[in-house]
């Protein structure tokens, strides 16, 4: 694919760019609460509008139904991103429409505009090719060359992240092209020892990633609520821990083939466990093959804490996707902060992957720098390392 360093060596003086950027951020009301993505992507804007190119910048937020919401409007980003790139960011109150024309018109080399919320229109995740195509040609008219740099978006075929791409001269921004330089040397060319770290709640949004990295690491480490089938599956109790009885055997059949191919599968020894689901909730640290009938696994347990963080200290290369218990409770919060503390200290190439480890890192208070790489797209980073193909970086590679 085409990258941003190509362009930029064409040349962009007085050019209009018409740049996807992720920029679906979380929100309480007008307030930003974690401007990861406003960072990550600032170092393409602040490139093209230092080179005299006239941006205009696209993105989503949230999931509204096709139509215009206040709740949802890009307007609180506008201010924040214009704060990062210590510059002015024109906002336009319509994605395409009156407002956005003007301002397009309106701007100058080296100025930066972003559109509001691309969801207010239906035809952005339409699956009528039709009528994404429509709202695409729209969208195009306001550049002369497309830059994508919205890699939380990439393996959706939206109007935006697909079909412009194939209207307009493209290239792949500065995230995009890092993010694919990473996360490829995962799939084939990971320095060994390799450990994957896999946590969240569930073992089925986790199938894929297995199944295609299982032949590739020396270790794979499994927490979180997605544990806990793991280890019905070796045959212990689990009380009320989250359990999907439907991938019992499906986690058997994994243990069967990480002992086949020598791959070292580790399960908590010990978890930190609750009488309820709640974040007052006393917890009682048990060991991981006799959980209490009444009782439910929400974190992991320091043992296990320790025996991850050793595993983790002997890698050359660390994944981690999804955390280790509710670290939105304080007092479950333990084991995700041990794994990424270990992550820290590890002399292991560390790549954090996006979506709520990239916000636990965040939330814990740890430094992002002391990691090698932090995916700005969860749903992305796991479909790529499940080997799907993604349609907003197969539309840049042609």
């Amino acid at each position: 694919m085409q990258t941003l360093d190509e362009l930029l060596s064409e040349g962009v003086s007085g050019r209009r760019v018409l740049l996807r950027a992720d920029l679906n951020v979380p929100l309480d009301g007008s307030t930003i609460t974690d401007d990861g993505r406003v960072r990550a992507v600032a170092p393409t804007i602040k490139a093209l509008a230092d080179a005299g190119a006239r941006v205009t910048v696209c993105s989503h937020l949230g999931r509204p139904k096709g139509e215009p919401d206040p709740q949802y409007s890009l307007a609180p980003v506008a201010r924040r991103l214009g704060e990062v790139l210590e510059s002015t960011v024109a906002f336009a109150t319509d994605t395409v429409g009156d407002d956005a024309d003007e301002k397009n018109a309106a701007l100058d080399d080296g100025d930066v505009l972003l559109l509001e919320n691309l969801r207010f229109n239906p035809g952005e995740t339409s699956k009528n090719d039709t009528q994404r195509a429509e709202f695409a040609g729209e969208l195009a008219a306001y550049g002369d060359v497309y830059v994508d740099d919205a890699f939380g978006a990439v393996h959706r075929k939206h109007a935006s992240v697909y079909d412009v791409a194939t209207m307009l001269p493209h290239y792949a921004g500065f995230l995009i092209s890092n993010e694919v330089s990473v996360l490829s040397r995962l799939t084939g060319g990971a320095d060994k020892p390799y450990v994957v770290i896999l946590g969240g709640a569930k073992v089925s949004d986790k199938l894929a990633v297995i199944e295609n990295l299982l032949s590739k690491v020396d270790t794979l480490i499994i927490g979180g609520g997605m544990a806990y089938t793991f280890l019905a599956a070796e045959g212990h109790e689990v009380g009320n821990s989250l359990l999907e009885k439907d991938q019992i055997e499906t986690c058997q059949r994994y243990l069967e083939e990480a002992a086949r191919l020598g791959v070292e599968l580790l399960l908590p020894v010990d978890v930190a466990s609750a009488a309820e689901f709640s974040a007052s909730a006393e917890p009682q640290v048990v060991t991981a093959d006799s959980i209490p009938s009444d009782r439910m696994g929400l974190d992991i347990g320091p043992d296990s804490a320790r025996v991850f963080a050793d595993r983790i200290n002997t890698a050359a290369t660390v994944f981690w996707n999804g955390p280790m218990g509710v670290f939105e409770f304080p007092e479950y919060a333990k084991g995700t902060k041990a794994v990424a503390q270990s992550l820290v200290d590890s002399e292991a190439f560390t790549v954090v992957g996006g979506g709520d480890s990239a916000a636990a890192v965040r939330t814990l208070g740890l430094p992002e720098d002391d990691f090698g790489h932090i995916s700005t797209g969860g749903g992305a980073s796991l479909e790529y390392l499940e080997g799907k193909t993604l349609p907003g970086l197969e539309v840049l590679e042609n």
